[in-house]
């Protein structure tokens, strides 16, 4: 299985979309309501592969390079959570999203979630996936900062190999494939240029003016799905519940022998609850799409 057998069975584009001023690699998919998936720090659309042709059978399907990330632009300045959502915005109002359902993992989590505090009137639904932003861990921090930094200043393909491996419970699930595209995104000269704007959320200080705390949880009124694997190497369990308990009415679920990629490494067990929580979002109501809205923020 390859990531171009996973979307075989999708009619999709491919193509770059001016995001505020940003090009955005996005791919698309599908029709119906729109659902945005967003990737973790320094990850790329492709994490989604195992879940895009699911999802496309009844929602529009949106995976993107986030800012500084993958094929997308890359502005030289720190990338602070306001700078992801402020960009996001501007996505949706190119493409012509008023209000979409949103997927995030890792750092994308912590993207949504903030969209959805700040912006409810554009997000319909929101899932966290070993999401972050809630703790600031000095350990984990300096984790991603030192495994990121050196796969990306080094061309020894072993070191990509094991900051994939490092998200998965089974390294079989860091595929050669994905570690072979993320390996060439790293190595991309402006990546290597913007990696310590991309790492900025690993400084205690700046992320600490970024972190998501209890009040701002509990002020997302989104349904809310929160999935978390059990083996996760940059959070653990009490996180999870953590966020549950501050977001009412939120669904959590715990994947055993799952890492921090639960829409990749479990595919066959999260899609169908993502589409069944996605189901239940819809019928509590929603207003998708608008002709017309001026693009550029």
């Amino acid at each position: 299985m390859t990531i171009w057998t996973e979307l075989s069975p999708l009619s999709l584009s491919l193509s770059y979309v001016d995001a505020g001023g940003v090009p955005t690699r996005s791919l698309r998919a599908g029709s119906g309501e729109p659902v945005v998936f967003l990737h973790g720090t320094s990850g790329h659309l492709e994490a989604f592969t195992r879940n895009l042709a699911a999802h496309a059978e009844q929602y529009e399907c949106h995976a993107i390079d986030m800012l500084g990330h993958g094929y997308t632009g890359k502005p030289d300045y720190p990338y602070e959570i306001p700078r992801y959502v402020d960009h996001l915005l501007a996505y949706f109002d190119a493409v012509g999203i008023e209000r979409a359902h949103i997927v995030g993992e890792s750092l994308g989590g912590w993207v949504g979630a903030r969209a959805a505090i700040d912006h409810p009137d554009r997000v319909a639904s929101l899932q966290l996936l070993c999401a972050g932003g809630t703790v600031a861990n000095p350990q984990v921090m300096e984790r991603i900062r030192t495994s990121t930094r050196e796969a990306v200043l080094s061309d020894d393909v072993e070191l990509t190999r094991k900051r994939l491996r490092l998200l998965m419970a089974d390294p079989a699930d860091a595929t050669e494939e994905l570690v072979q595209v993320r390996h060439a995104i790293y190595h991309e000269p402006a990546f290597v240029a913007g990696v310590d704007n991309l790492l900025c959320l690993q400084d205690m200080e700046t992320r600490q003016r970024n972190i998501l705390r209890p009040g701002d949880l509990a002020a997302i009124s989104q349904p809310t799905l929160i999935v978390w694997g059990r083996k996760n190497p940059f959070g653990d369990v009490p996180e999870a519940t953590a966020m549950h308990e501050a977001i009412a009415g939120s669904q959590l679920e715990l994947f055993e022998e799952c890492g921090h990629w639960p829409q990749h490494e479990q595919a066959a067990r999260y899609n169908p609850l993502s589409l069944s929580f996605l189901a239940k979002s819809s019928a509590a109501g929603f207003s998708g799409r608008f002709i017309g809205r001026v693009s550029g923020r």
